[in-house]
């Protein structure tokens, strides 16, 4: 059975970015949900048994069932992508990266802010609800895309893109503060992301 990951933080700590009302529907009532509902299609999964949600996510095909496959890659994509983002944020974050990934950046964008910039302009351009994703390949290099729904890079991609970055453009995340100013809320989430956070994956994708 899958479980969400447990908050590092109070659900009013990252305050003024992520309103507490926000957080508590978020996480309670969101994420809650496509746990619960990933966790009953199981049930009728017993192949599923023992596999990691990345292993299920990368190999959807396996469900025969049309609707099992359906429930899964929603329910899945749902609670893995939020368990990453989550993760991802921290009342501390808004410091820039260091380290091998800050290397990485570098190489790949040229720099800190243009990362940042290519990642805002990704995520704003998503039409409707749907993620950005800062991904590393097998090679270790820094790649920028976007889904649709629930989908992420472990479906769209192969399994050859293992994200360490998710942002949550789906209306629930932010429209409770925001209401449709989606470039607001873009510009605040960046004040609260955990770049250490983010460099741990980096390392351990």
């Amino acid at each position: 059975m899958f479980e969400q990951v447990k908050l590092g933080y109070d659900f009013a700590a990252l305050e003024p970015h992520i309103d507490q009302l926000t957080m508590e529907t978020h996480y309670g009532k969101h994420h809650a949900g496509y746990t619960n509902n990933l966790n009953k299609a199981l049930e009728q999964l017993p192949q599923l048994q023992g596999k990691t949600i990345e292993e299920i996510l990368k190999n959807l095909e396996a469900i025969e069932d049309a609707a099992l496959r359906t429930a899964v890659r929603n329910n899945g994509g749902g609670y893995y992508n939020h368990n990453l983002y989550f993760q991802i944020l921290s009342p501390q974050g808004g410091q820039p990266p260091q380290g091998k990934l800050a290397e990485q950046i570098d190489s790949d964008f040229g720099s800190f802010e243009n990362l940042v910039q290519k990642l805002t302009a990704t995520a704003a351009s998503v039409f409707g609800s749907g993620w950005a994703w800062l991904s590393k390949d097998p090679s270790g290099k820094l790649v920028i895309t976007s889904t649709p729904n629930q989908d992420n890079p472990l479906m769209t991609h192969g399994g050859q893109l293992t994200p360490i970055l998710g942002i949550d453009v789906w209306e629930h995340a932010y429209y409770l503060k925001y209401r449709n100013m989606r470039a607001d809320y873009l510009q605040a989430i960046f004040k609260v992301i955990d770049w250490s956070k983010v460099a741990e994956m980096y390392l351990e994708a």
